[in-house]
C-alpha cells in the first residue's frame, strides 16, 4: 500500500491528466454512489466509485464554511484507492492533492472540447483555491492566454493576481465577463452572480463552485443562452442547484443538457459563435480516474498496471 502526499505534484501534468480522464470515460461506465449529510451550512460528503478495469475508490469530505472566519481550511477529507484485482487497499491519496487535480482537470477537459481553440482571454471568478488550480490548468491548454481575476473582495483579488505576473484585476464583473473568451467560476455563492445577458457569442462558461441543491453561480438566462453540458448527469442534474432549481421551476429541462463526458460524439463545440456552458459537478468516478493517474505517475507508468 502506498501513501501519496503533496510531493507527488511534481510528477503530474495537466494535459496528461485530462487525457487520462477522457480515457477513463472510454472504459465501462462507472458505478457510483454519493451520500450527503448536513448540519446547517456544514456538509459531510462521501463518494464511492467502481470502474471495471480501473479499481474502486472512496472519498469522504467535510465542508465547514465557517472555518474561513477562524483561519482554518474549509474542506478536509480522505481518499482510499482499492485494487481492481483483489480489492486490497492500494493507495491512500492526499485529499487536497486529488481534489485540486480532479476539479481543475475536469474543467480543463471540458474547455479543451468546448472552448474555442483560439481563446486568449480567460476570466477567473472567485479567488479561492479553485481559481489557483484553474489558472494552472487553463494555462497548460491555452498558452499565451491573458488572465483576469474578479472577486467580491478587491483586496483578495489583488493578492491573487500578485502571484501571477501580468494578471489583471477586474473591478466590474459584467465588463469582465463581456471581455472574456473563457469564464471559470468557482465561488461559494448560493445566489447567481453571473447573468446570461452579459454573455457574448463564442464564449465558454465553466461553472465549478456550486455543489449543493441550494447553490447557483449562474442565472437561468445563462442556461437558456448556452448549449449546456455536464461532466456527469448522475452527479449534477438532480443534486446541484445550478440545474436542479431551474428544472423544478419548469424553465429548464433535463433534456436540454446536450451531453456528458460519456457522450463522446456529442461533447463538442458545433460553431464559433455558440455559447457553451459546462457544469463541473465532480463525482467519485472522476476521483477514481484521477487517483489512478496520480498513482501511475508516481510509479512512473504511463498507462499503469492495474492493481
Amino acid at each position: 500500500m502506498m501513501i501519496i502526499g503533496p510531493e507527488a505534484e511534481e510528477k503530474l501534468d495537466w494535459i496528461a491528466l485530462s487525457d487520462a480522464i477522457e480515457a477513463g470515460h472510454h472504459m465501462p461506465r462507472a458505478s457510483i454512489d454519493d451520500t450527503f449529510l448536513y448540519r446547517g451550512d456544514d456538509t459531510l460528503l462521501s463518494r464511492a466509485a467502481w470502474i471495471d478495469g480501473l479499481g474502486q475508490l472512496v472519498k469522504t469530505a467535510t465542508i465547514f464554511p465557517g472555518n474561513a472566519e477562524l483561519g482554518k481550511p474549509v474542506i478536509h477529507g480522505g481518499v482510499c484507492l482499492f485494487s481492481d484485482k483483489d480489492g486490497t487497499l492500494e493507495a491512500i491519496v492526499d485529499f487536497h492533492l486529488l481534489t485540486k487535480w480532479k476539479t481543475a482537470g475536469d474543467s480543463l477537459l471540458a474547455a479543451r472540447k468546448l472552448a474555442r481553440p483560439d481563446s486568449r482571454r480567460i476570466l477567473l471568478v472567485g479567488a479561492g483555491n479553485v481559481a489557483h488550480s484553474l489558472r494552472q490548468a487553463y494555462a497548460a491548454a491555452f498558452p499565451g492566454a491573458e488572465f483576469t481575476i474578479w472577486n467580491r473582495s478587491l483586496a483578495k483579488a489583488a493578492a491573487f493576481a500578485a502571484k501571477y505576473p501580468g494578471m489583471a484585476v477586474a473591478r466590474d464583473l459584467e465588463e469582465a465577463v463581456a471581455g472574456a473568451d473563457i469564464i471559470g467560476s468557482g465561488t461559494m455563492t448560493t445566489k447567481p452572480i453571473l447573468q446570461g445577458k452579459w454573455l457574448k457569442p463564442g464564449q465558454h462558461l465553466d461553472l465549478i463552485g456550486a455543489y449543493r441543491p441550494d447553490m447557483r453561480e449562474a442565472d437561468t438566462d445563462c442556461l437558456r443562452r448556452s448549449r449546456v453540458f455536464v461532466d456527469s448527469r448522475a452527479t449534477t442534474i438532480g443534486h446541484i442547484g445550478e440545474l436542479k432549481i431551474p428544472i423544478e421551476d419548469g424553465v429548464f429541462f433535463e433534456s436540454d443538457v446536450v451531453a456528458e463526458f460519456y457522450d463522446h460524439d456529442l461533447f463538442r463545440r458545433q460553431s464559433e459563435a455558440e455559447i457553451t456552458l459546462c457544469k463541473n459537478g465532480g463525482g467519485a468516478h472522476l476521483d477514481l480516474m484521477v487517483a489512478r493517474y496520480i498513482l501511475d505517475a508516481v510509479r512512473g507508468e504511463s498507462a499503469g498496471a492495474r492493481g
